[in-house]
């Protein structure tokens, strides 16, 4: 996968030389490049923003520098791949590649959507700050890219670089050979809809607190079925907004009798939560 990120403050995305990140650039699975919107300015202050039309509090990024940044990543990754347009040709399927633009007005990102775009050949991030970008960019990219404005969370942000720091890393771990063990993907918090189980180490007993008996026990089963248990408390006290899209008509007898205990009853494959049910302490 190729990753591009266009940046006033390509220095914010040095994280991404560490860790598992890091190391995958290092081993070739994942090209990233950072790129400074600044050098796509004209002027010798390399201005990127100006006031808004209408008035207004803040600053809106400038168009230009944009497109010109854009531009260069579509047509250098297209050069790469020996592509001669970014729209692809008659002869093979659309080779656009997915800009995304974080944004408290764009899609949620979860962890279907990283794995979504984790199926991409190429991705483009593009770090708003100030009041955000020009909308005549959004537009304009659509005839060049997939775009996409994406939010990490209900909440405003200085800029896109936090939240390109999570979606890089949420989106690269997901390569293969990236992680280590890719079982650690399959249990991990929302691969399944579901928030991940409790996890202990040594000491098996730590400050009065003793490791539930099940997980020295040895007996792999019953492991399973406890943290699969876990998992329903844990998303029903925490983020029970995830069991309305949760499927439940595989749940086995023991797996309803546990979300029974929780308030939660099957109805129509659904679980649905009962008006008077109270959570366990």
């Amino acid at each position: 996968m190729r990753i591009d990120v266009v940046s006033i403050f390509p220095e914010y995305l040095a994280p991404l030389e560490l860790s598992l990140i890091g190391k995958a650039r290092q081993d070739g699975l994942l090209q990233l490049n950072v790129h400074d919107l600044r050098t796509f300015t004209t002027d010798k202050h390399r201005t990127v923003d100006d006031t808004p039309y209408g008035g207004g509090a803040g600053m809106v990024m400038k168009p230009e520098p944009w497109a010109q940044a854009l531009e260069s990543i579509a047509s250098e990754a297209n050069a790469e791949a020996g592509r001669p347009e970014a729209e692809g040709s008659s002869d093979g399927p659309t080779t656009k590649p997915v800009l995304i633009v974080p944004s408290p007005a764009g899609e949620r990102f979860n962890q279907a959507l990283a794995y979504e775009l984790a199926e991409e050949d190429r991705l483009v991030f593009a770090c708003g700050r100030y009041e955000g970008i020009d909308e005549r960019v959004i537009e304009w990219a659509a005839g060049h890219f997939t775009v996409r404005p994406v939010s990490l969370g209900d909440y405003v942000l200085n800029g896109g670089e936090v939240a390109v720091l999570a979606m890089v890393e949420a989106i690269g771990r997901l390569l293969p050979g990236v992680v280590g063990n890719p079982e650690s993907l399959v249990e991990e918090s929302h691969s399944d809809g579901l928030l991940e189980y409790p996890v202990y180490t040594k000491p098996s007993s730590w400050r009065d607190r003793d490791v539930p008996a099940v997980l020295l026990s040895g007996n792999h089963g019953k492991i399973a079925q406890w943290r699969r248990h876990e998992q329903f408390r844990r998303t029903a006290e925490r983020r029970p907004d995830l069991l309305a899209e949760f499927d439940a008509g595989r749940l086995t007898r023991a797996d309803r009798t546990v979300f029974g205990e929780l308030g939660y009853d099957v109805v129509d494959g659904r679980l649905r939560r009962r008006p008077d049910a109270d959570l366990p302490d």
